[in-house]
């Protein structure tokens, strides 16, 4: 029977069964609820506690301002008009995908159109952002890389700044840290001078760590904050515990996302791929369903429009 059905799935643990789950719309929207109110339902509008089921719905309706609200508004789910059975598992496959997953391929596998899918990629990103401002501690790598495209696939001009000038022109700086045997966070930076990475190290690092760079003479200066240890790339890449190897590693798999499933990013939406990056790197201890339920924990409090996405609107509070 179906309730039997529920009771023996009532947690998937794989792709396959999280399809299989969410495909009936009362089992997902009950399995959603206690994720998007888990101290109890309240009113998004006015915060109240009172309110009446409208069941043939699925919506609300708050006793105190009187106005009807469902299980979407406030998330990164609201207005959309795709059902949870669909936003679900297309929140596990990004969770879960090593190499991230295209628009076209999720909008056959959901069934919908890849604009539409391109759309819900981008809010699923805004789930994934960690936003702490918890610093890094103890053995630290600092690195930065450059994000871009071919020459070849560039403009004229741009392919011919690039041919002229260093191999850095006409591409994004990505900078990053990483807590050896921990986390690693990710930050567009517009140079590579000290007067933009020292305050970024300051801000992402606890003073009194172990700090480990390449010699780029960017990170010169931080010896009054940090034990920093410098290893030269020219001479070798690693001399005993001083390197840069976790990071390198995580830019090779950031890499092979970005030209592999997303082949071309604009940089106006680079910093949304790292947090999708950045996030499953981060979580890479847990299992599918960990993964899966660490992101719908932060959809609450989160809204991405189309406008907003596009350009043609700042966020709040942008």
């Amino acid at each position: 029977s179906k309730s039997w059905y529920n009771v023996f799935m009532r947690q998937p643990g794989s792709l396959l069964e999280a399809i299989q789950y969410f495909s009936d719309e009362q089992v997902a929207f009950e399995y959603f609820l206690p994720i998007r109110w888990p101290s109890g339902i309240a009113c998004p509008h006015c915060g109240s506690v009172k309110h009446s089921f409208i069941k043939t719905r699925r919506t609300w309706e708050c006793k105190d301002c009187g106005k009807q609200f469902s299980i979407k508004v406030g998330t990164i789910f609201e207005d959309s008009p795709i059902k949870l059975g669909k936003w679900l598992p297309a929140v596990w496959l990004i969770t879960n995908a090593k190499n991230g997953i295209s628009s076209c391929e999720l909008a056959r596998a959901v069934g919908v159109t890849q604009k539409t899918a391109w759309f819900m990629l981008h809010r699923i990103r805004l789930a994934m952002q960690t936003g702490t401002f918890e610093k890094l501690s103890g053995h630290v790598e600092v690195d930065e890389t450059f994000i871009g495209g071919k020459a070849r696939n560039m403009h004229v001009e741009r392919r011919r700044a690039k041919i002229t000038g260093t191999g850095s022109v006409g591409k994004e700086i990505v900078l990053g840290f990483l807590q050896r045997g921990g986390k690693v966070t990710t930050k567009v930076v517009s140079q590579r001078s000290k007067n933009v990475l020292h305050p970024e190290v300051k801000a992402g690092v606890e003073p009194g760590s172990n700090l480990y760079s390449d010699a780029h003479w960017g990170y010169y200066g931080l010896n009054d904050h940090y034990r920093h240890m410098v290893v030269d790339h020219a001479v070798a890449y690693v001399d005993g515990q001083v390197h840069t190897n976790g990071l390198e590693n995580f830019w090779s798999l950031l890499k092979r996302t970005l030209s592999g499933t997303y082949v071309s990013v604009e940089p106006f939406h680079l910093f949304r791929y790292l947090d999708e990056q950045t996030f499953r790197y981060n979580e890479r201890r847990g299992t599918d369903a960990e993964r899966f339920e660490t992101a719908l924990s932060n959809i609450a409090g989160r809204r991405l429009t189309y406008r907003v996405l596009t350009g043609k609107e700042l966020a709040a509070g942008a």
